[in-house]
């Protein structure tokens, strides 16, 4: 049996963070896929607290009662056959819909800047890790939660071209916004991200760094699969 199957420490995981409106969560699955390995949107977790933390009235203030909340809560995220998109179950109800909207983001982008949430979370993200692989998306993975992982990603674009992409997104999806306020909406949360005092979002030395830029989902997704390779199944990480 290859060393990797030994331990949950062992096992492959690919990294994929990045800011807001990047295309981590399409190209996280995207690849996953590929390679017929496991996923995790850590962002999904924050914001099934913000829900939950909403549905029970919990302040964003808060910080203990949202950590043990963030502990205890019962999630599941099931992607679906294809990968196209990822299932979130909370509590025995569906709350997929709910976690996609910019109020939802928002109060989870707030969640995250506490220390007892990030760590209260912490574990959740790295049960995560099975076999044969892992793919996980979200801000910190490459630094906190897998700082192992043997190969990190780091996807940028413009923050033109993010807005542009969650307006066509919203647009599609039925849900009235301007430009404008995504612009606002992502620069704040940009500043929010990368200020934070715990695990803030940063591109280290040991990431690949993608600019998303005018690319498309499948050339990205090619661009991180060139960056695999099977020797890394063997290598400690």
């Amino acid at each position: 049996m290859p060393k990797y199957m030994n331990t949950t420490t062992t096992i492959p995981v690919i990294t994929i963070d990045g800011p807001s409106g990047v295309g981590k969560g399409a190209v996280s699955l995207r690849v996953a896929h590929h390679l017929g390995w496991h996923t995790l949107d850590s962002g999904a977790l924050y914001r099934v607290l913000a829900i939950a933390s909403t549905q029970r009235a919990i302040a964003a203030n808060q910080e203990t009662a949202l950590a043990n909340l963030a502990s205890q809560m019962e999630v599941q995220l099931i992607a679906l056959p294809d990968f196209s998109d990822t299932r979130v179950i909370l509590a025995n109800s569906e709350v997929t819909a709910e976690l996609r909207t910019e109020t939802c983001g928002q109060l989870a982008s707030q969640l995250a800047t506490l220390p007892a949430v990030r760590q209260a979370l912490l574990e959740r993200q790295r049960a995560f890790r099975k076999p044969p692989g892992l793919v996980a998306e979200g801000r910190d993975l490459g630094t906190v939660v897998f700082p192992t992982a043997p190969v990190k990603i780091f996807l940028t674009a413009s923050v033109e071209a993010r807005a542009q992409r969650r307006y066509h997104q919203l647009q599609q999806k039925g849900i009235a916004v301007t430009l404008e306020h995504l612009l606002n909406e992502i620069t704040q949360r940009d500043q929010r991200d990368r200020t934070r005092q715990v695990a803030p979002l940063i591109a280290t030395s040991d990431m690949v760094v993608i600019d998303t830029t005018g690319l498309s989902i499948e050339k990205v997704v090619a661009l991180i699969l060139n960056n695999w390779s099977p020797k890394h199944l063997l290598a400690p990480n």
